[in-house]
């Protein structure tokens, strides 16, 4: 009787049926829906449809969360029981690749918007006063970059002298700077003079930036799961997938918002 297919060696992972994904996809429809409904409740039938928007908005949003946790729990325990093979984590490669290049065709969208409406259009629009680049911008910018050399320095930390204590720090301190981040850029919003409904200009600007600090948001989560992650020793010179996919994501943050520092906010300015 021939083998399973289980029972063949080979360096791939077959992965274990998991109900992630369904409860992603489940949490994900409600998050969307909810905000949709709350959002543009005259378009579905007024307050009423806003408030339930946003009882089904917020089990969305945790249900996502529980679903990142589980499931990111998932992978670390395949990794730490050696499914990882180099077939494994070169696939896992291309993979991160593929993904931050959907995301850097998700920010050409809204590049694409805001450079469209400036050719038809004075900009910024008579009224809007944008926000001047070499002020709290410029702070943040600053930030972001700095937080690109301490990522770097983690990631140099565990694949040349394998040193531990470098990485928590190195990775400590990049949290600490995403966090920042994040607080000044609310506080940014929270004192601009246009909204988000203040036309094209407006819009525009509020989802661009608004999309990249939701990414270093999210970034900073990775990165906060890697520091945990090292503090337990998990990542071995060879071995440290996890750590090298966050530094590409944290980059690739970082180089999205220079573009934003010049073409929003500098040029915007000029």
């Amino acid at each position: 009787m021939s083998a399973g297919i289980r029972d063949v060696e080979h360096d791939y992972h077959l992965v274990n049926p998991s109900p992630w994904p369904a409860t992603g996809a489940f949490s994900a429809l409600m998050l969307a829906s909810g905000f949709l409904a709350f959002m543009h409740p005259s378009y579905f039938g007024g307050d009423a449809v806003k408030s339930f928007g946003a009882w089904v908005f917020a089990p969305g949003i945790i249900g996502i969360l529980f679903t990142m946790f589980v499931w990111w729990r998932d992978v670390i325990a395949e990794a730490l029981q050696g499914d990882h093979k180099p077939v494994v984590q070169l696939g896992m490669r291309y993979g991160m690749m593929l993904f931050i290049v959907s995301e850097v065709m998700f920010f050409v969208a809204f590049f694409w918007a805001f450079f469209d409406a400036s050719l038809f259009q004075s900009w910024p629009p008579t009224g809007i006063e944008p926000v001047n680049a070499w002020d709290l911008p410029l702070l943040l910018t600053l930030i972001l970059l700095l937080s690109s050399t301490t990522v770097t320095w983690a990631h140099h930390a565990v694949t040349e002298r394998g040193k531990n204590p470098d990485v928590t720090m190195a990775l400590g301190l990049t949290v600490l700077l995403g966090i920042i981040f994040t607080v000044l850029q609310g506080y940014e919003y929270s004192h601009t003079t246009f909204g988000f409904t203040d036309g094209i200009f407006a819009s525009t600007f509020y989802m661009a930036t608004g999309f990249h600090g939701f990414h270093v948001l999210i970034g900073t989560i990775f990165l906060l799961v890697c520091y945990l992650r090292a503090k337990r020793k998990q990542f071995k010179t060879d071995h440290h997938f996890g750590l090298e996919a966050a530094a590409w994501y944290w980059h690739f943050v970082d180089v999205v918002w220079l573009f934003l520092f010049i073409c929003v906010y500098w040029l915007s300015a000029i």
